[in-house]
C-alpha cells in the first residue's frame, strides 16, 4: 500500500484495527482523512459564486489523485480481465454513494457492450432491490456481503471489488476477508490509506483527496473517485474482451431509436453502404452492428 506522510494532512485522528485474513493477523494503524475538517469555514456564509468556484477547485483534484494509482489500477484491471475471460464474473461490493454508482456501472454495461447479464455483478448492503431506501444503517451488517455472494455461488473464478470511501466499512470488509479465506482474488477502491479494507485486498486502490469541503461528505470528492474508476475499468476491461472496434460501440444493443440510428449510421460507415434502409433492415435483423459486419463479410 502507499504510504503517505504525516505532515501531508496535519488534523486529524488515527484507528487501530486488528483484521483477519487467509488466518493472518494484520495490524492496521490509519488516519481517517475523510473525516477531516474541511479547510473551508462558514460555508453558509458564502455567496453561491464562492461555494461552486470552491467545490470545483477541489474537483479538480480528483483526477490528478487517481493518476498517482494508474500502476495499481493497470494491475486490478488486469486481475479482473483475466477472470472474465476464463468464464468468471465480477461482483461490486459495497453500500452508501459507491454502492449505488456501482448498481448505475452494472445497468449500463449490458446495453452499452452488449455483454450478457450475470457477468457484471452489485452485492450492495440491505439488497440490491432496496438501492432506492438508502440503507445506510445495513453498512454494519457483517453477514450480509458473504450471504449475497454465496447466492450468487462465488468462486474462485470470479473477481470481488469492495468500494469504501473510508476503508473501514464492515460490510465491505467481512465480505473481502471471506473472499480472501476462500481464496476468491478480490480488489477495493478506499479513500483512506493503510486502510483494513486495503490490507484484505489482493488488488488494493487507494486514491487520497484530501477532506471534503463539507466534512465527512464522501458523497463528493471521494463519489466522483468511485465514478471515475467505475468508467475507468469498466470500460478498460470491456475494450479488452472484444466488445469495442476502433472507438465504435458495435455491440450495443438496440434500445431506442437514437441507437438504431447510429447504428446504421456507424454500419454504412464502416461497409461502405449508400442505402439507408437496406442497412437498417440488416441491423435490426441481426441485432447489433457487430453480427450485422460479421454477416455481410460472410457473403462478400
Amino acid at each position: 500500500m502507499q504510504k503517505y506522510k504525516k505532515n501531508d494532512y496535519t488534523i486529524g485522528f488515527q484507528i487501530k484495527f486488528t483484521i483477519f485474513a487467509s488466518n493472518i493477523t494484520i495490524q492496521s494503524t490509519m488516519e481517517r482523512i475523510t473525516e477531516q475538517p474541511s479547510k473551508y469555514r462558514h460555508l453558509e456564509k458564502m455567496s453561491v459564486d464562492e461555494l461552486i468556484t470552491n467545490i470545483n477547485k477541489e474537483d479538480q483534484t480528483v483526477a490528478l489523485a487517481i493518476e498517482k494509482q494508474l500502476p495499481h489500477i493497470s494491475r486490478l484491471i488486469t486481475a479482473i480481465e483475466n477472470q472474465l475471460k476464463a468464464g468468471g464474473r465480477l461482483f461490486y461490493l459495497g453500500c452508501g454513494s459507491g454502492g449505488r454508482l456501482s448498481v448505475l456501472d452494472k445497468i449500463e454495461l449490458p446495453n452499452t457492450y452488449g455483454i450478457e447479464k450475470g457477468v457484471i455483478n452489485v452485492i450492495l448492503s440491505g439488497g440490491e432491490e432496496n438501492l432506492v431506501l438508502a440503507l445506510e444503517e445495513t453498512e454494519d451488517d457483517e453477514a450480509d456481503a458473504w450471504n449475497q455472494l454465496q447466492a450468487f455461488q462465488v468462486s474462485v473464478n470470479d473477481f470481488v471489488f469492495g468500494i469504501s470511501a473510508s476503508g473501514t466499512t464492515p460490510f465491505v470488509l467481512a465480505g473481502l476477508k471471506k473472499c480472501r479465506e476462500h481464496h476468491i482474488p478480490c480488489g477495493c477502491i478506499v479513500g483512506n490509506p493503510d486502510s483494513p479494507i486495503a490490507a484484505a485486498s489482493d488488488y488494493p486502490i487507494e486514491v487520497i483527496t484530501g477532506p471534503e469541503f463539507v466534512t465527512g461528505s464522501t458523497r463528493m470528492k471521494c463519489g466522483t473517485v468511485q465514478k471515475m474508476l467505475f468508467d475507468m475499468i469498466s470500460t478498460t476491461v470491456l475494450i479488452r474482451l472484444g466488445r469495442v472496434e476502433d472507438n465504435r460501440m458495435v455491440n450495443c444493443r438496440l434500445i431506442n431509436n437514437k441507437v438504431v440510428d447510429r447504428s446504421v449510421k456507424m454500419l454504412m460507415e464502416k461497409k461502405g453502404l449508400t442505402d439507408y434502409d437496406q442497412a437498417k433492415e440488416l441491423i435490426l435483423k441481426f441485432g447489433n452492428v457487430k453480427k450485422s459486419m460479421d454477416f455481410l463479410d460472410s457473403i462478400s
